[in-house]
């Protein structure tokens, strides 16, 4: 999957919308906000998180290691996204 931040940021969230808490809504979270604060998802969604970058870009998590701070932000996940696509 390849494209600018903002195209992998439409991705994510098209991503999260599938494993997001019901009645939750991403449309007004910023990039910055814990995801699992705002309700959005469960500590069990950084799995599901982990498996979507591995499988859409190539990540190696037995190597990364799984860090739940980073992964718990949009703007995290996409700063990860870029250090290790590019």
């Amino acid at each position: 999957m390849t494209g600018d931040r903002q195209q992998r940021r439409d991705d994510l969230i098209r991503f999260v919308r599938t494993i997001q808490k019901p009645n939750a809504s991403i449309d007004n979270v910023g990039d910055g906000e814990r995801l699992s604060a705002v309700g959005l998802i469960d500590s069990l969604a950084i799995l599901q998180i982990v498996l979507y970058l591995e499988d859409s870009y190539g990540m190696d998590f037995s190597v990364l290691g799984v860090d739940p701070d980073r992964l718990g932000t949009l703007g995290g996940i996409l700063d990860l996204i870029e250090q290790e696509v590019a």
